[in-house]
């Protein structure tokens, strides 16, 4: 997209004194340093709200083996993909 845009004096000199130091051409300056910009005003994606609650679990249940299933077909599936044909 192409667009004339006004930027304060300081910032222009900031910009173009970058520009001479990392080598590279005033646009592709500018258009990094409004991504990094836009970065950090953007709302964080990876959050997210949760009430913590104590759970009860029946006497048997090991929490730690709730993957286990998960795992073991992870494991078939990738040796299954994997496996030496023999032929």
């Amino acid at each position: 997209m192409r667009t004339t845009l006004t930027v304060d004096e300081d910032l222009g000199e900031r910009l173009t004194q970058l520009a001479r130091e990392t080598g590279q051409p005033f646009k592709v300056v500018v258009n990094e340093a409004l991504r990094r910009g836009l970065g950090e005003l953007a709302p964080p994606t990876d959050t997210f709200d949760y009430q913590p609650h104590a759970g009860r679990l029946l006497p048997g249940i090991d929490p730690r083996g709730f993957n286990e299933l998960a795992n073991q077909l992870d494991d078939d599936r990738f040796l299954a993909n994997h496996a030496v044909s023999g032929k």
